[in-house]
């Protein structure tokens, strides 16, 4: 229970700021209608209309939790207006293009650790592309998939790759590299091959980074399958009601979209921790 009482008190914090914060953005359209309807506007009367706008500035915590509440239980999962059908089209871009990732980080973690020349080439380029904004190099992704005929789940997946890939190279490079000189030498007493090494020593000691860099890719990757739907004009995922809310003014919809990506995202990470628990407890590795 005293560790569950520091997180509510900071939510609580949080939840207050923020209805705090809704009050004093929402309150311009307020006071510009009170005043030209010719009339004064109460302290109680403005906490009330601020936070129950339409199309707030900023939307009060529980206009974004009924948002999310009529998005996932409000609606047939089959519906265009529900956040389970545009969660799953993003989700499914998300895992695509995060397994694509996973295999390509891990492919190239293995390949920089046993050439050197791969390290002193390859991995300043890995570590350089990183440096291009996402949003500049999507749409030209978009545009060599459609000239190519791909469209539609493979650009997404592609873009949401490339997010995702580079934490898993960082993370397996330190990974592979973690066994000492003793355990190296031991094993080449052994007369162990490199592949052997790998098998045996390196890939095991990894997996500590790998389910640690695995967590940031997921995350990441999500974000590129939502920035992937983007300059598309999808009309399906999470990004497509991200468009459509700003193209209207439905504040609602946007903010109840973000913290549908954000529940995906977190549930993403929690699965990833689950498996690497049982994992690493197999392996002996935690207790």
């Amino acid at each position: 229970m005293r560790s569950v009482l520091p997180i509510l008190a900071v939510l609580a914090a949080i939840v207050a700021l923020w209805y705090a914060a809704a009050v004093w953005l929402n309150s311009a359209w307020t006071y510009d209608q009170a005043a030209r309807a010719g009339t004064e506007v109460s302290f109680g009367a403005l906490v009330r209309d601020t936070l129950q706008q339409e199309r707030p500035v900023l939307p009060a915590p529980h206009q974004v939790a009924k948002g999310l509440w009529d998005g996932v239980m409000g609606q047939a999962v089959t519906s265009k207006r529900s956040l389970v059908y545009h969660g799953w089209v993003t989700l499914s871009a998300t895992l695509l293009g995060f397994a694509i990732g996973t295999v390509l980080g891990i492919a190239l973690a293995v390949g920089i650790v046993h050439n050197r020349a791969m390290d002193m080439s390859v991995m300043p380029w890995a570590i350089a592309s990183q440096t291009i904004p996402i949003l500049a190099i999507a749409p030209m992704i978009i545009v060599v998939m459609n000239s190519l005929g791909l469209q539609g789940l493979v650009p997404k997946s592609i873009i949401s790759a490339y997010l995702s890939f580079f934490p898993v190279v960082v993370g397996m490079v330190k990974g592979l590299r973690s066994p000492d000189a003793m355990q190296l030498d031991l094993l080449r007493t052994y007369n162990a091959s490199a592949r052997e090494v790998l098998l045996k020593l390196r890939l095991p000691a990894s997996l500590p980074y790998l389910f640690a860099s695995l967590k940031v890719g997921v995350a990441a990757s999500l974000v590129g399958a939502i920035v992937g739907e983007l300059p598309t004009g999808a009309v399906a995922g999470l990004g497509a009601r991200l468009l459509t809310g700003s193209y209207y003014g439905q504040t609602v919809q946007i903010w109840a979209a973000l913290f549908a990506a954000a529940i995906v995202a977190a549930g993403l990470v929690m699965i990833i921790g689950a498996v690497e628990r049982v994992t690493l407890s197999r392996m002996g590795l935690v207790r």
